[in-house]
């Protein structure tokens, strides 16, 4: 990896005008658990790429990585070595950035919670007219606290042309998700012990009210959460949000 960026200062976001809904429109290609690819403006997003190359034979080469947090379900070396390329931004919290080794291909951009990329960074990398905001991801006290501490990982709103995606990350039903606006789709983990049960998950959905939201990370220990009764609970409470379920687990990664 030849190139490190650290964002010190959150500054405006940067947006390209809206060219057309059609080329702004999100393409979602579920891989497994927290691994997706995203094709979107022309632009290849993954996230948290894990389980080898052939995890994403057939996909477009990415232009952004990103990366939520140190935990084997999200952070791969080996993958990560098959996928990234030249051109690749790849966007980490430290504690991630940490463990990357210079086999990684591509640019790193380290960002904390709460940090915005703006138009200087977007001009010293290629950002794809992406603005990125890292948003905090942690368990609430309890039994959980100990799989996630506060400031370690990142969540992500990524944005273009008005199009607002959110990417909970592992985390809890935390005030600053439920504090988020305008967003029109959202991945949202739910799985005890390591983030929320349904329950904790729909009530956060239900305060910030997306547009779509898609349950993702959602294998236990013991199976997989109930994603039925979480679309159940929101739809009851709120028929205008679109739960929309995806095949995360169909070769039980």
């Amino acid at each position: 990896m030849k190139k490190i960026i650290f964002l010190i200062i959150a500054g405006v976001i940067f947006t390209i005008a809206m060219s057309g809904k059609e080329e702004n429109m999100v393409s979602i290609e579920p891989i497994s658990h927290a691994s997706m690819v995203l094709k979107w403006g022309g632009a290849i997003i993954y996230t948290d790429p894990v389980g080898g190359a052939g995890a994403f034979a057939g996909q477009p080469e990415p232009d952004l990585i990103l990366l939520t947090d140190i935990h084997g379900d999200h952070l791969d070396i080996e993958t990560l070595e098959a996928l990234a390329k030249e051109k690749t931004v790849i966007i980490s919290p430290m504690a991630v950035a940490e463990q990357l080794p210079s086999s990684v291909a591509g640019t790193l951009l380290v960002m904390k919670n709460g940090e915005r990329t703006n138009k200087k960074t977007s001009q010293k990398i290629n950002l794809s007219g992406f603005s990125i905001e890292a948003v905090p991801m942690y368990n609430l006290p309890g039994p959980s606290l100990k799989f996630h501490t506060k400031g370690r990982g990142n969540g992500y709103v990524i944005e273009k042309d008005g199009m607002r995606v959110y990417i909970s990350g592992d985390t809890a039903g935390i005030p600053e998700m439920r504090a988020l606006q305008d967003i029109d789709i959202a991945f949202i983990a739910m799985n005890l012990p390591y983030t929320m049960d349904v329950e904790e998950a729909a009530e956060a959905v239900l305060d910030f009210k997306p547009q779509k939201v898609y349950p993702y990370h959602y294998r236990t220990p013991e199976g997989y959460s109930d994603v039925a009764k979480f679309k159940e609970i929101v739809n009851n409470k709120n028929p205008a949000i679109e739960v929309v379920q995806l095949n995360w687990y169909s070769n039980n990664k």
